[in-house]
């Protein structure tokens, strides 16, 4: 289990791709944090990237954040190239977890150390930059909460919404998400 002291809500959990599509469609989250080998009877294996594009087409607004043992450069940069927000290697702390669901929430990219060194090495450009990224309708009106002086859980109640998301790490592959 991931503890930080962050607001980290886990606003639900699944064990496979089709309850996870199912859950998605009926809450709302911010940042999903999934395994990329979740399996699926039925399916292969790699039906990671098809889940990151699925995820991507159907909920824009959702930072994806990928744990992977996978070491294959081209596989890593289809992940960040189908619209994964955050790359970690399960190898690395689980520390790094929390890291990337704070950077997802706020539009931001985060790669675990390995995974850059790794696609630097293969000559891979992976765009880690700062860059603000523009806000949508729903951050601007955050921004305009908290510069009234409301507080992040106060914010979260009043825009019904989570303020962010947490993972646990379990024997089998499971995805959580707000």
């Amino acid at each position: 289990m991931l503890a930080d002291d962050h607001p980290f809500v886990v606003v639900g959990e699944a064990s496979s791709v089709r309850s996870l599509l199912a859950e998605l469609a009926i809450k709302l989250c911010d940042v999903l944090v999934t395994d990329f080998a979740m399996s699926e009877p039925g399916l292969d294996a790699h039906n990671g990237l098809r889940l990151i594009r699925k995820i991507r087409q159907e909920w824009p607004g959702i930072g994806i954040v990928v744990l992977t043992s996978v070491s294959n450069v081209a596989i890593l940069r289809s992940i960040l190239n189908a619209g994964a927000m955050g790359l970690i290697n399960k190898a690395e702390p689980i520390e790094l977890v929390s890291t990337a669901v704070r950077h997802a929430c706020v539009g931001r990219r985060y790669v675990s150390a390995s995974f850059v060194s790794a696609l630097a090495e293969a000559g891979a450009e992976i765009d880690l930059s700062s860059d603000e990224p523009r806000l949508s309708p729903r951050e601007e009106e955050v921004v305009r909460l908290f510069a009234k002086g409301r507080s992040i859980t106060e914010i979260a109640r009043e825009l019904e919404r989570d303020v962010c998301t947490s993972a646990s790490r379990n024997v089998t592959p499971r995805t959580s998400w707000v």
